[in-house]
């Protein structure tokens, strides 16, 4: 017997059945039927995955315990072509089968015995029957021959008087024509039903509580219920969570620890798939691409074929349930399942089917449901007006425009290209040109074009003659694109958009929610907040999901300002739950994985950070590409990930077309790139990163201020100028000024200690004094924070030279995953402890080594080998995370060379590693600058080489 592989499909094995009790409560009375004597037929029906075959095996195992004689048999569509396969096998096979199994086989192949077939197999199971109740279990009725139906049908009506059930399964969203007048014909011989739905929101959070080992958090059923009720679609997606580290057990409870969680191919779908015929798999498979309900026209297009010919395909997709017609349009009956579909298409197919969509859409009038009118019979091409062009243009434009906003969230290039079109085709003067232009704008910015963005919403302010709310739009899109590139310049443009008079109040909610926004990432605390209860009311009164979810994320920045982070990053994963992928600017991410860094938790944030570049570089949107590029290189930073922070934000620094200075790559990249360049003692870079902290001293946004100046004080510091270093000082620490907490500068709270260092060393004892007072009043506000703890105790340790702080810090710092910090408290404690106690300064020294070396941190390593050498310890220990063949390689850089030395391309190592070609491009070329090679073939020789030993 071969059984369709469900995994939760085993006979009596697997997890516990959830939400189908009343269905076995149904079938286990028919059971008690049985025993009594009572025969017939159960039919049991449900999509693919809904359980079916789980229910017959708790079924059968119930039969056994009973002591009832149980035959199990199941069809398999390739095996379609055995006569009464399916059937035989299951009375045939097992520990009692019935007798003569080879006659009844030789009878089933030879056509003018199947009478005689019948006889003999109805008076086995009767004379079976006699001795006992039996089951008879038939799955997968839908694969089933010809004669395997007709004998079901047949004997069951014959051998209805005897004690014999028949449990039959067929799923319900594939059933040929014949098996469908079976069903039928055995529904009116009396069959009663079991139809299997979708399962019960309760269900669904005990399987999920089963599978992830804890009771599920709102998070994570909002996510399971995405499989539709559907039990093995639920269990799938829960494998994805637990697979992809996307849930956290805290407290007993499940929570997400990255959103969006990436859409990944599903092995029932798959397999699902694979049962199609190729024509029905490559229309299911087009349609899942484009992502949204789907004309047949269009389907014809990007197929390369009429529309005539999908008609068999098409009906097979609609027969099998993949599809369902909305109107005029075809879309997926689960939104999960088309996104497995599209996930198992490679990236280039998809983005290519994307764009083809956006060519054909205008081309072949289908947008957005809305017809082209016929050409009037008299109308010749040479008998048009200007009025006539000026319609036609009009007419094209509203298509394209309508286009591009269907297209704007799953493939914002084709939109943008749309948008682009069809600002071509409005006129100069024409009154609804301004907002074109609005929508035109955020499009060009999420695909990397936001200096020519930038300039065509100056230049129609410019012109002047716009109506309150056309001006507003644009200001709007400017504001939304400022938020990554000028700070201050987001909060004028939100600030005056949202004082015009006569908004609407969706328009308005919109602004006052970027204002609000602006103010917080500009630094500019005190204004943010005042700002905030207007915008909130305003975004209730549109009830606009999108600006909740925005705002939650600037009050949770008040939270955090005001040192409340358990508020904070509460707030932060509220915003991420109910953030829309058509957000304003999408912050709701950044936010929640930038506080999870802060909080000391760099593999949590990690993971945030990659689902959602995974998902904006799947969708084409390259300014979120780069954001988030940009913010993974500070995680990979505090993550003690050097060599790839520096790879990370080399990526993210090669963007063409971007208007001027940009912000958050400022108190971002800037900085990570500076600390990374001392770190590994790259003076020539430190030179260059002091120019770009000199001009972000004399920026509008405060907090671009204040990372410019502490970067100029470290930079000083390192260079042995006090002086320099205690000058800018002042406005380091004008930002922790305790009445208005900031996380401004230091930047990080484990830049604490760093601070009281480089104050220390530049004779600022007030500073430091002050910058110890912050750290531990910020550490007892939220003692469930152990980072913060850690931060002060090896603040108060250097201030006050004291050796039970830091070592205290040192414990603390075990249980974050800021690997640098750590070893920076190590150092410290075995400096302390060099002065007086030598041998006991050795082991903090060599852990700190260990974890600086594995982090890439040159610099810091020779100054550690000064210390032990000072202590009389003059071994060389291996540095961990390096491999003894390639000593001048890191991890990172040593496994690019691996893989490129198997033949793979820079963007299959990309893809084989989850990092961008630009990273793979650094890690490779600093490995040939360090191995002296010029070329990939050198490489590959030189790795077969030292690599043959291992």
């Amino acid at each position: 017997m071969t059984t369709w592989p469900f995994p939760e499909d085993a006979d009596g094995f697997g997890p516990p059945l959830r939400g189908r009790e009343a269905e076995l409560a149904f079938i286990e009375a028919r059971l008690d039927a049985l025993a009594r004597g009572e025969g017939g037929v159960v039919l049991v029906e449900g999509p693919a995955g809904s359980g079916k075959s789980r229910v017959l095996g708790e079924a059968s195992a119930s039969a056994r315990r009973r002591g009832t004689r149980v035959f199990h048999g199941g069809a398999d569509p390739e095996e379609q072509f055995v006569p009464l396969g399916p059937l035989l096998e299951g009375l045939l096979a097992g520990a009692a089968p019935l007798p003569d199994a080879a006659r009844l086989r030789d009878l089933a192949t030879v056509p003018g015995q199947r009478f005689w077939l019948l006889q003999e197999l109805g008076d086995r199971l009767r004379e079976a029957a006699r001795t006992g109740p039996l089951l008879i279990v038939l799955d997968d009725l839908q694969w089933c021959d010809e004669l395997t139906l007709l004998t079901l049908h047949t004997l069951a009506a014959r051998l209805a008087p005897d004690a014999i059930l028949w449990l039959v399964a067929v799923c319900g969203d594939s059933v040929p024509p014949r098996v469908r007048t079976t069903l039928d014909r055995i529904h009116r011989g009396g069959a009663r039903a079991v139809v299997l739905g979708p399962l019960e929101d309760r269900a669904v959070a005990r399987i999920t509580e089963d599978v992830l080992g804890a009771v599920p958090g709102r998070d994570v059923l909002r996510v399971a219920r995405r499989a539709g009720g559907v039990p093995l679609l639920l269990r799938e997606l829960l494998d994805v969570l637990r697979d992809e580290e996307a849930v956290a057990i805290e407290n007993g409870t499940a929570r997400l620890t990255a959103a969006p969680l990436p859409a990944r191919p599903l092995p029932s779908v798959g397999r699902r798939l694979g049962l199609l015929s190729d024509a029905a798999r490559a229309l299911v498979e087009t349609a899942a691409a484009v992502g949204r309900p789907v004309t047949v026209s269009l389907l014809a297009e990007l197929l390369g074929g009429s529309p005539a010919a999908l008609i068999t395909p098409l009906r097979e997709a609609l027969d099998t349930e993949w599809l369902a017609e909305r109107g005029d349009r075809l879309e997926f009956r689960n939104a999960l399942v088309r996104e497995s579909v599209a996930a198992g298409l490679p990236l280039p197919v998809r983005r290519s089917l994307r764009g083809r969509e956006a060519r054909a859409l205008p081309q072949s009038g289908v947008a957005a449901g809305a017809p082209s009118e016929p050409p009037t019979a008299d109308a010749e091409p040479a008998d048009r007006t200007d009025a006539d062009t000026k319609n036609s243009d009009r007419t094209d434009a509203d298509r394209l425009r309508t286009a591009a906003a269907e297209l704007a969230a799953t493939a914002p290039g084709p939109a943008a290209e749309l948008a682009l079109r069809a600002l071509e085709l409005t006129a100069a003067d024409a009154p609804e040109r301004p907002q074109v232009i609005a929508e035109a704008i955020p499009l060009l910015w999420q695909t990397g074009q936001a200096a020519r963005a930038r300039q065509l919403g100056a230049s129609a302010l410019s012109t002047g003659g716009l109506g309150p709310r056309d001006e507003a739009r644009i200001r709007l899109g400017l504001a939304r694109l400022a938020t990554q590139y000028d700070f201050s310049e987001a909060v004028r443009q939100a600030r005056a958009g949202a004082a015009l008079p006569g908004l609407p109040e969706d328009l308005r909610a919109r602004l006052l929610s970027l204002l609000c926004l602006g103010l917080v990432l500009s630094g500019d605390n005190e204004a943010a907040e005042q700002a905030l209860p207007d915008a909130r009311e305003s975004a209730e009164v549109a009830g606009d999901r999108t600006l909740r979810a925005m705002l939650t994320v600037v009050e949770s920045a008040v939270r955090f300002r005001r040192m409340d982070w358990s508020e904070a990053l509460r707030l932060a994963d509220l915003a991420a739950a109910v953030g829309a992928a058509d957000s304003l600017w999408g912050p709701e991410g950044l936010w929640q994985s930038f506080l999870l860094n802060a909080a000391g938790r760099s593999e949590q944030a990690l993971a945030v950070a990659d689902a959602a570049l995974r998902l904006a570089r799947e969708q084409g949107r390259t300014s979120a590409t780069r954001m988030w590029r940009t913010y993974r290189t500070r995680v990979l930073l505090d993550a003690g990930r050097l060599t790839d922070a520096r790879a990370e934000a080399e990526a993210a620094s090669m963007a063409p077309g971007e208007p001027g200075p940009d912000h958050l790559a400022d108190v971002t990249l800037r900085y990570a790139l500076t600390r990374v360049a001392l770190h590994t003692n790259d003076q020539r870079a430190a030179r260059r990163y002091a120019a770009d902290a000199q001009r972000m001293r004399t920026e509008g946004a405060p907090l671009v201020r204040q990372v410019g100046a502490w970067t100029l004080a470290l930079l000083a510091d390192v260079d042995g100028r006090a002086d320099a270093a205690a000058a800018v000082l002042a406005d380091v620490v004008s930002a922790l000024d305790e009445e208005r907490p900031s996380q401004g500068s230091p930047l990080d709270p484990a830049d604490a200690p760093g601070l009281v260092r480089v104050a220390l060393r530049a004779g600022a004892h007030d500073a430091a004094l002050r910058a110890v007072g912050v750290a531990e009043r910020r550490a007892a506000l939220n003692p469930g924070v152990t980072l913060l703890a850690a931060t002060a105790a090896h603040a108060r340790g250097l201030l006050d030279n004291d050796l039970d702080h830091l070592v205290r810090a040192v414990r603390l710092y075990e249980d974050t995953s800021r690997p640098l910090a750590r070893a920076s408290a190590l150092e410290d404690a075995g400096r302390k402890l060099a002065a007086t106690r030598r041998p006991e300064a050795v082991p903090y020294l060599d852990k700190a080594l260990g974890l600086y070396a594995r982090a890439g941190a040159e610099r810091d390593v020779a100054r550690v080998r000064r210390r032990l050498r000072a202590a009389g310890v003059r071994r060389r220990p291996a540095p961990a995370g390096y491999v003894a063949r390639w000593p001048e390689l890191t991890a990172s850089e040593l496994g690019v060379a691996r893989l490129v030395a198997q033949g793979l391309t820079n963007r299959q190592v990309a893809e084989r590693l989850s990092v961008s070609p630009h990273t793979v491009s650094s890690h490779l070329r600093r490995a040939f600058t360090k191995l002296d090679l010029t070329s990939r073939a050198e490489l590959t020789r030189l790795v077969k080489t030292r690599d043959s030993g291992e």
